[in-house]
């Protein structure tokens, strides 16, 4: 592969990095401040339920109808959404809250996230490659 092939993808995903890693920033924040009493990462978690949502859209979209050229896939799957999900803020919040909450709000995290995330990019995928 060559020299500026290799940069161009790199800056793609940093630019796409840097827009998720804002449009993260900005929900996230949107979010904790429409519930300032909640100790629960509300907003992380409506972060990564909606990124989960996106790519699972996404990703059934460009695999049934080859919408997307390799240089958008780089810019929007990781580099937009892959700044824009948050799970090394999730793995955080989920010890914190064992630390501090305990045990079982972190389960309940885990699951929210895991489960609720990975339904939402099945039951996406699956309607954005059926269509």
């Amino acid at each position: 592969m060559k020299l500026k092939a290799i940069f161009l993808q790199a800056f793609l995903v940093g630019l796409g990095g840097f827009f998720g890693a804002l449009c993260r920033y900005a929900l996230a924040g949107f979010v904790h401040r429409g519930m300032p009493q909640t100790t629960f990462p509300v907003g992380t978690l409506v972060v990564n339920l909606l990124g989960c949502l996106l790519i699972g859209y996404l990703a059934g979209l460009a695999d049934s109808r080859q919408l997307f050229a390799p240089e958008l896939r780089l810019f929007a799957f990781i580099g937009l959404l892959g700044g824009f999900t948050t799970f090394s803020t999730f793995g955080y919040e989920t010890v914190a809250l064992a630390r501090d909450a305990g045990y079982m709000q972190a389960a309940v995290n885990v699951g929210l996230h895991v489960v609720v995330g990975l339904t939402l990019v099945w039951l996406a995928y699956g309607l954005a490659s059926s269509r």
